[in-house]
Order: C-alpha cells, then sequence, then structure tokens
C-alpha cells in the first residue's frame, strides 16, 4: 500500500482552499470550500495528482470541525472521492455527517454517513426519491480523528470506519459502473472545516 504524503504540492485543490498544517504533530491538509457555498454534494474537492484509480483500497484519516460562519443545518460532512474524472465532472463519493453521529435524534443517527455519485445521485436526490440504501447509522463526532477505509472492487464499495469489522456500509453496485476510473482524493462540505493524514492507496489493477 502506497503512504501519499499529505502535503497540498501533492494535490490539485478544485472550488476549494487547501492549506498545510500540523495536526497532532503530523503533517495534515486542512480544506474548506471556495465555491458553492450554499451547494450540497458538489465538487468541492481535492485530488492526488497524477493518479488513477480503479480497483483497491484507500485509508485516510480526517477530522472534522464546524466553521465559526456555518449555517445552522451544517453536520460536518467530510469524506472521500474516488474514480474522478479528469474535469472532475463525475466521481463516487463517501463522506461521514459527524453532528449526526453523536446525536439522540433517531432520524438524524440514520444519515450518519452517506455515498453519493456526481452529478446526478445526490443525497437530494436520494431524499426525494425515498431511496434509503444509500445511508447508514455511525458514533463518531466532531473533532476527532476518524480512520475511513474504503474497499473498492469493480462495482461494489464497502466502508469502514475506525478499523471496525464490518463495513459501515457497502453500495452494490455502484452508479457509474464497474469500468469506472479516476482520481483519489477529499471532499468537504457546506460549513466544514476539514482535515486529512495519513492516506494510503492500494491500487490492484
Amino acid at each position: 500500500m502506497k503512504r501519499i504524503p499529505t502535503y497540498t504540492e501533492f494535490f490539485t485543490s478544485t472550488h476549494t482552499e487547501m492549506q498545510d498544517v500540523m495536526m497532532d504533530g503530523e503533517p495534515a491538509i486542512r480544506v474548506t470550500k471556495k465555491d458553492k457555498l450554499m451547494q450540497f454534494d458538489e465538487n468541492t474537492i481535492v485530488t492526488v495528482k497524477d493518479l488513477d484509480f480503479h480497483n483497491g483500497t484507500i485509508s485516510v484519516k480526517m477530522l472534522s470541525r464546524l466553521l465559526p460562519d456555518a449555517p445552522d443545518f451544517a453536520r460536518g460532512f467530510i469524506g472521500i472521492v474516488f474514480r474522478v474524472s479528469p474535469d472532475t465532472s463525475e466521481f463516487e463519493s463517501f463522506y461521514i455527517r459527524p453532528t449526526n453521529g453523536m446525536t439522540d435524534d433517531p432520524i438524524r443517527k440514520a444519515h450518519g454517513c452517506q455515498y453519493f455519485s456526481y452529478p446526478g445521485y445526490t443525497f437530494a436526490y436520494f431524499r426525494e426519491f425515498g431511496i434509503t440504501g444509500y445511508e447508514a447509522p455511525m458514533n463518531y463526532g466532531l473533532d476527532e480523528w476518524v480512520t475511513l477505509k474504503a474497499v473498492i472492487q469493480d462495482e461494489k464499495a464497502s466502508f469502514y470506519l475506525n478499523d471496525e469489522p464490518e463495513p459501515v456500509l457497502t453500495v452494490d453496485p455502484m452508479k457509474h459502473g464497474k469500468d469506472a476510473h479516476g482520481g483519489v482524493g477529499f471532499f468537504s462540505e457546506i460549513g466544514t472545516e476539514a482535515f486529512f493524514k495519513d492516506l494510503k492507496i492500494e491500487i490492484q489493477d
């Protein structure tokens, strides 16, 4: 498994601002939205330069905080993108909603994490049509490091949090299909101050 140095020089920013920071004595990238500030599930991402990914494993540690001016509905969404097209017009994504992870509200709790497929299959699309199979509860909150591991094989993706033995969510099939490939990177959402470190990628093909 290849460890990707978590410095901004190794990443390309799309509709975001990124900054090199030190977190717990280790280098990390801070990512916030720069454009599309009040639009959900957009290509507000950073991606590893010169990487093409189809199948394999992606692992990263991530930490989410709310910005001082975050709107009331902000949930600290933070996650990864993969199989990103060169122009970022298409990709697959998985993120967590940390404020939902620690709530006692069972409805919000059920929306703890989310798969979406850009551009057509956002969480708004799933909610509008009552599609519930792309979300799941989880138990992690703001301002704590969460390890995310994604295992990608053709049209199937399994997502694990903090070395739990079972995936928090499995998606089969993913919306862009088994042959999609492209970049890997990070996703930041409305009102989120996102930090990422210790990115590791294993490419199987």
